[in-house]
Order: structure tokens, then sequence, then C-alpha cells
């Protein structure tokens, strides 16, 4: 079988997509003192993506940095606090896809930027696509080291700089509006 038989035809996925983000999940892992595993997770706020006829890929996914949630409040209060996101002047993390190009079945590898805490870093990762009709998922995991976006609270008490990040981001097809038809004086255009 070759490449071509195994990859993802993004031209059917062509359109307008609009983020579900009570469907979305975004969860986190890390190590606090090189030791201690920590999980938690954030909230979707929302995003978009557009697939043109010829399988060119943009989109956004907005979370709510302050959404963190760990089950630990101190823990909590401390990741929104400047030591690490500063969620009172940068309180949403984005992702802009640029473009992105099927690498394998199912695989495409999306390039575009991450700002975090106010500062703008490219990324590249791979996420697995599926979907039909009116509905897609897009699940990425991607690790993360959060000194690349100014936030290096830690290093002298020995917790890691690398986060681990696994994003499940649904979307629905957004409806295209037709043009409205004149039905006369006095009744409503419909769409």
């Amino acid at each position: 079988m070759t490449t071509a038989d195994t990859t993802i035809d993004l031209t059917r996925f062509a359109g307008t997509w609009a983020l579900d983000s009570e469907r979305t999940s975004v969860r986190f892992r890390t190590r606090a003192m090189w030791i201690f595993p920590v999980k938690g997770t954030a909230k979707a706020l929302g995003g978009k993506a557009e697939i043109t006829p010829d399988g060119a890929v943009t989109g956004t996914l907005v979370i709510d940095a302050g959404s963190l949630d760990t089950r630990n409040k101190r823990r909590d209060d401390h990741l929104r606090s400047k030591d690490f996101l500063e969620v009172a002047k940068y309180p949403v993390i984005v992702f802009e896809a640029i473009s992105g190009c099927p690498v394998a079945a199912g695989l495409v590898e999306i390039s575009g930027v991450l700002t975090v805490h106010g500062q703008t870093q490219p990324m590249t990762l791979q996420a697995q696509v599926s979907g039909s009709g009116t509905s897609a998922t897009v699940s990425t995991e991607v690790e993360i080291d959060r000194s690349l976006w100014g936030m290096s609270w830690g290093v002298r008490v020995g917790a890691g700089l690398k986060n681990q990040l696994t994003i499940r981001a649904h979307f629905d097809r957004a409806l295209t509006r037709a043009c409205p038809v004149d039905h006369g004086p006095g009744r409503e255009a419909r769409f």
C-alpha cells in the first residue's frame, strides 16, 4: 500500500467548522518537584477551522487560562498567579493553525503558533482527525516546555518545566446561509 492510499483526504472536510466547547476536553499533566504527578483540566472557550476545497487548513482554539483545575485550590491559585499564567493580564491561551498536511492514516501534521502568557511561539503537532458529515474530532497529545513562554518558576526547587497536553476537540460543520429569498411585502425571508 502506498502512502497516498493511507493518508487522510482533507478535501472531504472542506468548509467552515465551529468548535463545540462543551464536547471538547483539554487535559494536562506534569510533575511537581520532579516526582509528584499533577493532572488537571482546562476549558475551551471557542474555536473554528476552515478547510478549503484543495485541503488547506487554518483555525483557532481558545482556552480559558483561568479555568485550569488540578483539584487543589492553592495550587490552582498559584498557576493563575504571576509565577505562571498571570491570568489577570493574559486570560486566554490561543493556538492558531496556519497549515495542515496529511502524514498517515487519519493523521495530520498541523503547524501554527501557540500564545501563552502573552508570548507566541511556533508549534507543530500531529493530530488524529476523524469524522463524517457534520461532525469531526481532532485529537492530539503534545509536550510543551513552559519556559519557552517565559514561565520558569520552580527551576530552583526542581519542578519540571515540561507539560503534556491532551486535547480532544469536537467541531460541527457550520451551516452556510443562503441568500435571502424575497417572498414579497410583509413576508419574512428565510435562511
